[in-house]
Order: C-alpha cells, then structure tokens, then sequence
C-alpha cells in the first residue's frame, strides 16, 4: 500500500452550537453530514465538546462501541446502568465498552465552570459483548518528551484495555525534537490529532485541532516545531 498522508483543517471539522454544547466534529455527527468524511477505519467519532457549567447529555443509550473520555480542561460527572458513578477530570481518561447495550449520563460536574473534553468512539472488534467501565489516572504519571500508550488491546498498567486492535497514545514534547512512532500491525492507520502546537510529518504541517490521517506506511517521524501536545490513534482499517 501505498504511503497516503491528509491534513484535515481545524476550520474544516462540522460544528454545532446548543448554547450548554459547542461541539467540533472531526467525523459526520448529529445534524453535520458530510459523505467523505464519515469515519477513518474503524474510528468513528472524534468530538471536541466544551459543556458550560450546569449542562450535559441526560441519561441515553449505547450498544457496540467501544467509547473513551479524554477532559482536558474541567471535569465530567459520569452515571451509568452498570451502576458507575464516577467523575472524571484533566489527566484522566475514561473508557465505556458499550458492547450488548448501555445507558448513561454526563454533565459536567461544575455549575459555572465550563468543560473541554474529546471523545471517541471505535467500531468494537467483538460485538455484543458484556458492558464494561475502567478509569486511569496519569496525574504524576506523564512521561515529557515521550510517546506514552493510554489504551491497548492487551491493556496493563495505567493504560486502558480496549475491545480492538487499536492503541491510543499521548505526546506532550517540547520543541526541536522528533519522535519515532511504530505501528503495532502494518495493516492499520494513524490519526495523529494535535492538541495543541504544530507538529510536521513529511512535508505536511498541522497545527492546533489540526490532524494527520496516514496510511499505509510502519513508521513514522513527528518533528515537533513548538511544544506540542498530540493524541495517536492507531486502528484499523475496516
């Protein structure tokens, strides 16, 4: 296969504003639809949310997708039928295996204070498998300067186990540097999401909420121009 990098614009994601809910959408979502950009593999969500103090989703089902909470300012109250109550804040990620059927709810925990956070949702490898909830907590735990795995398929310590062959990793690095990012299976894909800073690999450029859809190569180099911080998605393709 041959090597095929996109950069997809900040500007370009769908976008929904509710007044509680302004929401970013790097795959078609709700009201935004758009025929090319309906999932990359078997990633099929990636919402950028900011909730205002006092709002959130009530209570709403899930069922065969695999579902992980990343806040990055803020926190989130979290309820569900498996009787989680939990609440999730910046340095934490949450993952909900929604497989054979779940409900839940998230508001944001403040009143006044408003929450940024992304979510994700991947196509399950397995499906209609029993419902299953964890939580990490890297506060303390982050590596500068380092690709630091947050969720697996085989799982372990501080990172996530998750129902498919897909790994999801954190860079926070500082600039003039480069970073060496190996596939786990040749077959998959890498969406490279920045967060924050700018970020080349090859001759393409992305910059804050910018991202890297990149197929068919085994490696790849990220030279950082400003500190950055970066979310590696690798999944796979169908």
């Amino acid at each position: 296969m041959a090597l095929n990098i996109k950069v997809h614009k900040a500007d370009n994601r769908g976008s929904a504003d509710y007044g509680w809910l302004k929401a970013r959408y790097s795959f078609s979502f709700a009201n935004y639809f758009d025929p090319l950009r309906e999932r990359f593999g078997v990633l099929r969500v990636l919402n950028d949310d900011i909730i205002d103090g006092g709002g959130g989703f009530d209570t709403h089902p899930h069922n065969n997708m695999e579902i992980i909470t990343i806040p990055l300012k803020g926190a989130l109250e979290h309820r569900d039928s498996m009787g989680n109550s939990s609440v999730i804040r910046e340095g934490e990620i949450q993952y909900m295996s929604a497989g054979s059927g779940v409900q839940h709810s998230e508001r944001n925990y403040s009143d006044s204070e408003p929450i940024n956070l992304l979510q994700l949702w991947i196509f399950p490898k397995t499906k209609n498998t029993k419902p299953l909830y964890d939580q990490i907590n890297l506060e303390g735990k982050r590596i500068q300067n380092s690709i630091q795995t947050i969720v697996s398929p085989e799982g372990g310590k501080d990172i996530i186990k998750i129902n498919q062959d897909a790994w999801l990793s954190l860079l926070n690095s500082d600039a003039g540097l480069k970073h060496n990012y190996e596939l786990h299976k040749p077959d998959n894909g890498l969406f490279v999401f920045v967060i924050e800073g700018e970020t080349v690999i090859g001759e393409n450029i992305a910059r804050h909420r910018d991202s890297f859809e990149i197929k068919g190569v085994e490696e790849i180099t990220l030279t950082i121009n400003a500190p950055s911080k970066l979310l590696l998605i690798e999944v796979p393709e169908d």
